[in-house]
């Protein structure tokens, strides 16, 4: 068998992430008035209570907890927990009066690396999933390998350098 070269699984792009919560309705409201995803059609053959929304890009497909009370809930926020970032096209001081405005409770951190500056803001969904803020596109992506490839958000695939990917022997 020939070796598949650089993108061995043919992945374009992430499609959605699944995210577990309390209250469809209010998880809803929360991604669509705060970070201003939409509802979109979701199977009507699923035989669970759930919801599809999508923007910026990705989708997120709500699951109704089978049983609500065993979700954590996470107050603190801790920067290191699991979380999807966004890129934010703007000041992060006025990202961070919006979610005040809204009575949300935001973290701020700044990571600084060969004097450019990343801003960044951590809060939590209404089940405890930690969303991030960030201006990372002043961050140059560089693969360990290689040159600069772009910023994270505009990384153009096809401009990294090349793996050859030997196939998997079977067990």
């Amino acid at each position: 068998m020939d070796a598949i070269v650089g993108n061995p699984l043919r992945l374009k792009s992430v499609n959605h992430i699944s995210l577990i919560c309390r209250s469809v309705d209010v998880t809803v409201a929360f991604y669509e008035n705060v970070l201003g995803f939409v509802s979109i059609v979701r199977p009507g053959s699923f035989n669970f209570e759930g919801a599809w929304l999508f923007g910026h890009g990705i989708g997120i497909h709500l699951l109704k907890a089978e049983d609500p009370e065993k979700i954590p809930r996470k107050k603190e926020i801790n920067t290191k927990d699991n979380h999807i970032s966004f890129q934010c096209d703007g000041s992060i001081d006025a990202v961070e009066k919006y979610l005040n405005d809204k009575k949300i409770v935001c973290k701020r951190a700044l990571v600084e690396e060969n004097g450019i500056q990343v801003d960044q803001l951590f809060f939590h969904d209404p089940d405890g999933f930690m969303i991030e803020i960030c201006n990372c596109d002043s961050l140059p992506v560089i693969p360990l390998a290689g040159e600069i490839v772009n910023s994270c958000s505009r990384i153009n695939l096809e401009t990294m350098p090349q793996k050859i990917h030997q196939p998997v022997e079977k067990i």
